[in-house]
């Protein structure tokens, strides 16, 4: 049972690194390619469908509505940060 619980935690762990890379990907890409290369789509297919409860979450509260930084982009990011922390100490 032991090793079931380290494999399925190393796995969530890799999957959150993995995830935090698209999304830095993700980020750069989008200073220069502005969304239209096959990368750029790759990497919103990838992690859109993380961010997008967060930034339905914010437009319902109205929250950050006039903001030019794309804030639930950051959330997702904090969020997989602290899980990957909670996940390391355990």
């Amino acid at each position: 049972m032991e090793t079931v619980i380290f494999i399925l935690k190393n796995f969530v762990l890799v999957l959150l690194e993995v995830m935090q890379l698209a999304m830095l990907g993700r980020a750069i890409m989008s200073w220069f390619d502005h969304g239209e290369g096959t990368v750029s789509t790759f990497l919103t297919f990838v992690t859109e469908p993380f961010i997008l409860p967060i930034r339905r979450l914010c437009e319902r509260m109205h929250w950050f509505e006039n903001s030019m930084i794309d804030i639930p982009f950051f959330i997702t990011m904090i969020i997989f940060m602290v899980l990957q922390t909670f996940l390391s100490v355990f």
